[in-house]
């Protein structure tokens, strides 16, 4: 069984900062891309920003400059660090990771997520 946990979220006010962090445990052979996305309250699940395996990283455009996404291979782990945060990133924030099993089984994991919320 695979698992992503995330940490990190909480209250901030704006212009502030949080770190998010998302371990991935279980039978994991090999972990490709690993990314963010959030979900407001009432709106669609959005793209926030994606690492791969050889560090090349990409962001949504209202996230470029403010947020930086890294990872740990050792750790299994990804972070996404927001600075100058904004009223209208408050969301829950979700990892998934693109994980690598065994030779048969690949698929995209998701956590649980982790609500942030960003107060004006």
């Amino acid at each position: 069984q695979v698992q992503l946990v995330e940490s990190g979220g909480g209250l901030v006010q704006s212009g502030g900062s949080l770190r998010l962090s998302c371990a991935a445990s279980g039978s994991i052979f090999s972990i490709n891309t690993m990314g963010w996305f959030r979900q407001a309250l009432g709106k669609q699940r959005e793209f926030v920003a994606r690492i791969t395996s050889g560090g090349n990283t990409y962001y949504v455009d209202s996230a470029k400059g403010r947020f930086t996404i890294s990872r740990d291979n050792a750790k299994n782990t990804v972070y996404l660090q927001m600075n100058s945060l904004k009223p209208e990133d408050t969301a829950v924030y979700y990892c998934n990771a693109d994980i690598r099993v065994d030779f048969y089984v690949q698929r995209v994991y998701w956590g649980q997520g982790t609500q942030v919320t960003v107060s004006s």
